[in-house]
């Protein structure tokens, strides 16, 4: 399985993940989310550099013009509800793209023991299609299983890229144990640090909250 990290790369992505980190801006839950969808449309810029492209000519008023365009569109699917922000960017760069949702929650049954439930999905069929998972973190990396579990209901697709925004190394490694080995992960940085409890460290807090608002 390749892995794409960004953290050391000299780009504008640095400079959102900075601020969405920081404590202070934090508090402004519409720049967390734009800059969310930011990211969402930097990695699937980036992720799109890797998809199978074919010849076409278009017309101009003054003649024509033989261009690389891609030749199909992904199937872009994402969880309830922090990954939406970068969902709306992946569809901001990928405008004609089909979307899948999934609602996936960590069950607690004590404060370090949890499993992930699904309770809606919504998609096309994904038989030999594209498919890029999102969301604004890979803690434990159960999360995304359970849902690319799930989505495989819909067919197989041909290719899977996964797209987040922090991911805690534990998690990485986890998903490369049990991923496909074809599947390609873009992040936008890897965190060393894994809670007993699960959460990302530094990382950036709990992304659902900082968009929308604290839950029950």
């Amino acid at each position: 399985m390749i892995v794409h990290e960004f953290t050391h790369h000299p780009s504008i992505m640095n400079h959102f993940i900075k601020e969405l980190r920081d404590k202070n801006i934090q508090k402004d839950a519409h720049r967390f989310r734009t800059n969310l969808e930011r990211m969402g449309f930097l990695l699937g810029y980036e992720i799109s550099k890797e998809l199978k492209q074919h010849a076409v000519q278009v017309e101009t008023p003054l003649g024509t013009s033989d261009m690389n365009t891609l030749q199909s569109m992904p199937v872009l699917a994402t969880v309830f509800r922090a990954g939406l922000p970068m969902h709306q960017g992946l569809m901001n760069c990928f405008d004609q793209a089909e979307s899948a949702f999934v609602s996936a929650y960590r069950k607690h049954r004590s404060p370090k023991d949890f499993s992930i439930e699904i309770e809606y999905l919504s998609a096309p069929s994904l038989e030999a299609k594209v498919l890029i998972i999102s969301d604004t973190m890979i803690a434990t990396g159960n999360s995304i299983m359970s849902v690319y579990k799930a989505l495989l209901k819909q067919g197989k697709p041909s290719k899977v890229y996964i797209a987040a925004t922090i991911a805690s190394k534990d998690g990485i490694e986890f998903l490369k144990s049990k991923l496909p080995d074809s599947t390609v992960i873009f992040v936008g940085a890897i965190d060393e640090e894994l809670t007993a409890h699960s959460y990302i460290v530094p990382g950036l807090g709990d992304a659902g909250d900082l968009c929308y608002g604290e839950k029950l």
